[in-house]
């Protein structure tokens, strides 16, 4: 009976306690204070049209229109992992294949050569080609904005000037100035250009 009063009783209230703390009140505080000073960041980033979810700046989209800028290529599958689904959140993986591979080396070519017959002679930004390892990146560099601005303006009747000033006030440079890469959300900027005058 004393080594249970000892030893095994305040191990047991220790568990409890602790559980309360670090699984209750710990999480309540963090999300109440997130809630109030950063609700959009907490709530997943997402953006609305019209009072319905369109997309969030966390996870990358597939736009197929030539109407819009595209993201990277993504290489999730579906769930059951039978075949391919674009920007599948619920199954973020890379495709695996090392730079050597040749089924990768085929996949970046055929994409080359695709992007090529919209802009020629321009070399393609290689985010445009290859998947990033998640799978669901919302965000390309600005080379690859920059690359799809003949075609954009083409289908929108804009000027490439028009949209060239549209990626470039969409461009997001390095965080305090050296962290990171500049970077473009994909969504972000098709927003941007939905929204932008002839």
């Amino acid at each position: 009976m004393s080594i249970v009063n000892k030893s095994l009783r305040p191990a047991i209230m220790m568990v409890i306690l602790f559980s309360i703390i670090i699984g209750l009140i710990y999480p309540g505080i963090v999300t109440a204070i997130s809630q109030v000073i950063f609700p959009y960041q907490a709530n997943g980033s997402l953006h609305t049209v019209n009072g319905q979810v369109i997309g969030s700046d966390l996870i990358g989209q597939e736009w197929t229109s030539p109407r819009y800028f595209h993201g990277r290529p993504s290489a999730t599958l579906a769930n059951d992992g039978s075949k391919s689904q674009p920007y599948n959140a619920q199954n973020s993986a890379a495709s695996n294949l090392g730079p050597t591979n040749k089924t990768l080396i085929k996949t970046v070519k055929q994409r080359t050569e695709e992007l090529q017959k919209e802009n020629p002679g321009v070399a393609v930004p290689v985010d445009l080609v290859t998947s990033s390892g998640s799978g669901l990146d919302p965000d390309i560099t600005p080379a690859a904005a920059y690359f799809q601005i003949p075609r954009i303006a083409n289908e929108r009747g804009l000027t490439p000037d028009q949209v060239k000033k549209l990626v470039a006030d969409n461009t997001t440079g390095r965080f305090l100035w050296i962290f990171g890469e500049a970077h473009v959300n994909v969504l972000n900027l098709n927003i941007a250009l939905d929204a932008l005058k002839k």
